[in-house]
């Protein structure tokens, strides 16, 4: 029997080749299939038949020993290449990869095994679009669905049967007109390429020596007259010698779940589409209501978000993309008729309307499946394991989650996120402004990405389960911390993602550290994570007893030194220690222990007395001081009067108003004394100290609030002003308790 082998060379992730591969199956079926992907894939190909695998899903390979040394690929429901594996599972046909094994593509090439490139231009990224262009299309999908698919079911319509093979020999032989002109010799330039093209001649020589006599070839168009060589004369000996001596290290491919998003090009994968959303809906709703179903979907998204869009808007819709498509002289409306429709009945014309329709549809948020039978590191099982006790499935959508760590299960999902964030897997990122240590809430933003895989695996050495390989990675980061302040963030961090066995570990070094080290300044960085780990410790169940004798030998360190460390600052370093003192006094605050801020009070009481001690941190420490009562009216009245008198540099005065005020003029608001006396401190300024102190000043006022500023500037253009609070103030006693109970539940105090 004289054996038989069609090639049928399609465009990746294109549906109407997906149905044209089917056709020709079905029409036509063979004894084997063999497909352009990596060759070691063959053990985990019958997965693809199990009822859990939805795709889209990818095959990934990757070194054992070096994870990050990866290859994805993709596979959707419309891949040409998916649709002939699934095909082939359900009828029981045998079905084989012929690309070079990963083991192979993934080793490091050795300088010394680099062919010699040709002069040759580079072949084109997609063929198939150089086909389109030449007829005048600018889509490829668009010409193959009109010039291709089109006419190859005209032919079957009109009573011929049409050629089994439909439109694939026709493909080919422009495929080989379009090579003739990048490979005058018929040899690719590339010899990554030259080897991949080799190894699937090799794997048709395979299959026809196992016996099999009709052989089916799916694979790229281009590589059609590369693969059409395969029994040639002499081309048995080139391959070989093109395959011989090829590097490779020991690898393993399993399948993972992969979205539309990652398929688009926009995404930046080499083979992606620009609507992978439209072409899985062309695939799986192919018919003469297909457009209509479109626009109804684009009407319920639309709804979803507030949008206007009537079952009348679907109707109008759907008639003016066929009359485009008319008018152009295209069989059937296609994703430009049909954007052009929606922008003008669906969106009014409007942006908003068409991203998201983009981004939902266009492109689309799907996210894919495979079986709980895939071959797994037991971390990726573990965490699988973990999700599904959480109740939180992995979405290729963004959502955001609300948590209350009150409630247990939202507890258990907060510690999950958190402990994924410690091994790289940010599939959660906590909304800005909302930290989840200051609250018994959180806001997440949830979006799971096929990367995380890689990632997973890349993690399992350092457990099998997501709690040693958290503690693992925790504490791994915690010797390597170069300083103070990112072991206490690590400390907190280890609060959060619920990990009391690394905790021991990573408070002994904070502790060892802390004691160590003499550096004021980061005392200061590392006091606020503790702070809030001692102040909400009890919200998330952990027991942060343990930190108290820390924070109490880090605040007397601080308090002690702080003087000295105050001394002798330049601008920037002033600027940066007036941010670490806030930051202290906010946690001292937080921790509400009275010892703690007396001592800090003491220590910011020299700060704001002692010489050579920038006017800004003066400032700022008067300001605390006043604030906390430290400092009564008068004396406060006092010591601004002495730093802004005629004594005193410009420059240094202009330091000290901006450290005490502080970004706020609530002071000046309701102290007309205050106000009087920096007004007069301005009004006495020679013209030259008022144009160079005028930048700070501007830096200043402008941060207050605008209602501050026209009170201000309403009472220094009067002299009049609302009551301060060295005036008497009527309250009433029923008003004032009603309030103070309010307060006392928001702060959740008794009594």
């Amino acid at each position: 029997m004289t054996a038989r082998i069609r090639l049928l060379g399609i465009r990746h992730h294109g549906p109407g080749s997906a149905r044209a591969v089917l056709a020709a199956l079905r029409a036509d079926p063979p004894d084997v299939v063999l497909l352009e992907a990596p060759a070691d894939a063959d053990t985990v190909l019958a997965l693809a038949a199990d009822p859990e695998m939805q795709p889209p899903v990818a095959l990934l390979g990757y070194v054992v020993d070096r994870p990050e040394r990866a290859a994805f690929y993709p596979f959707a429901s419309f891949s040409p290449e998916w649709a002939a594996l699934t095909w082939a599972l359900e009828a029981g046909v045998p079905v084989r990869c012929i690309d070079i094994p990963v083991r192979h593509s993934l080793a490091p090439q050795p300088a010394e095994q680099q062919l010699t490139l040709t002069d040759a231009p580079p072949r084109p990224a997609d063929p198939l679009a150089e086909l389109a262009l030449a007829a005048g299309y600018d889509d490829a999908e668009r010409w193959w669905e009109d010039v291709v698919e089109h006419r190859d079911a005209d032919a079957h319509a009109g009573g011929g049967g049409g050629d089994p093979d439909g439109p694939f020999p026709a493909i080919g032989e422009a495929m080989g007109a379009l090579r003739s002109l990048y490979e005058p010799d018929g040899v690719p330039p590339d010899p990554v390429e030259q080897r991949r093209e080799a190894h699937m001649r090799a794997g048709i020589r395979a299959a026809l020596a196992a016996g099999h006599h009709h052989v089916v070839v799916v694979c790229g168009a281009w590589h059609v007259p590369a693969l059409a060589r395969a029994q040639q004369p002499g081309i048995v000996k080139t391959d070989a010698a093109l395959l011989r001596g090829m590097p490779k290290v020991k690898s393993a491919v399993t399948w993972v779940p992969w979205t539309h998003r990652r398929l688009a090009s926009a995404m930046g994968y080499g083979a992606g589409v620009t609507a992978p959303g439209w072409y899985h809906h062309l695939y799986t709703h192919a018919g003469p209501d297909v457009i209509a179903r479109w626009f109804a979907e684009a009407a319920r998204v639309l709804r979803a978000a507030d949008h206007p869009a009537s079952a009348a808007d679907v109707v109008e819709a759907t008639r003016l993309a066929d009359a485009l498509a008319v008018l152009r002289g295209r069989p059937l409306a296609g994703m430009a008729e049909v954007d052009d429709a929606a922008r003008a009945v669906l969106g009014h014309g409007g942006d908003t309307p068409m991203r998201l329709i983009s981004n939902e549809l266009v492109v689309g948020t799907q996210l894919g499946a495979v079986p709980s039978t895939t071959p797994m590191v037991p971390l990726a099982r573990d965490l699988a394991l973990e999700q599904k006790r959480c109740r939180l499935k992995p979405d290729g959508a963004g959502k955001t989650l609300e948590l209350d760590l009150r409630q247990p299960l939202h507890l258990l999902r907060s510690q999950l996120l958190h402990r994924l964030v410690l091994l790289d897997v940010p599939w959660g990122r906590e909304a800005e402004g909302r930290r989840s240590a200051g609250t018994f809430r959180e806001t997440w933003q949830l979006r799971w990405e096929p990367e995380f895989e890689v990632r997973l695996i890349e993690a399992a050495g350092l457990g099998t389960t997501l709690v040693t390989a958290c503690g693992a990675a925790l504490l791994q980061r915690a010797q390597q911390s170069p300083g103070l302040a990112e072991l206490t963030v690590l400390l907190e961090r280890c609060l959060l993602a619920g990990l009391p066995d690394a905790l021991t570990e990573v408070l002994r070094l904070v502790d060892e550290r802390s004691a160590l080290d003499a550096e004021v300044d980061r005392l200061m960085e590392a006091l606020p994570p503790l702070a809030r780990t001692l102040r909400y410790g009890d919200v998330r169940n952990t027991d942060a007893r343990a930190i108290e004798h820390v924070v109490t030998g880090m605040v007397s360190r601080i308090t002690a030194g702080l003087a000295v460390a105050c001394t002798a600052l330049d601008d920037d370093a002033s600027a940066a220690m007036a941010g670490l003192i806030r930051e202290t006094q906010s946690a001292l605050s937080l921790l509400g222990d009275a010892r703690h801020l007396a001592a800090l009070q003491r220590a910011l009481a020299t700060v704001s007395e002692r010489d050579r001690v920038h006017g800004l941190v003066q400032g700022l420490a008067t300001r605390l001081l006043a604030d906390a009562g430290a400092l009564d009216s008068d004396a406060t009245e006092r010591r601004v009067s002495r730093s802004l008198s005629s004594g005193t540099a410009p420059a240094d005065a202009a330091a000290f108003v901006e450290g005490f005020l502080g970004g706020s003029g609530t002071m000046l608001v309701h102290d007309p004394v205050l106000l009087a006396v920096i007004d007069h401190w301005l009004a006495g300024l020679a013209d030259a100290a008022f144009t160079d102190t005028l930048p700070l000043l501007r830096r200043t006022f402008g941060s207050f609030e605008p209602a501050e500023r026209r009170s201000i500037g309403e009472r220094v253009r009067t002299g009049d002003g609302p009551q301060t609070h060295r005036g008497h103030v009527d309250l009433d006693p029923e008003r004032v308790a009603a309030a103070l109970v309010t307060i006392g539940a928001l702060l959740g105090v008794d009594g």
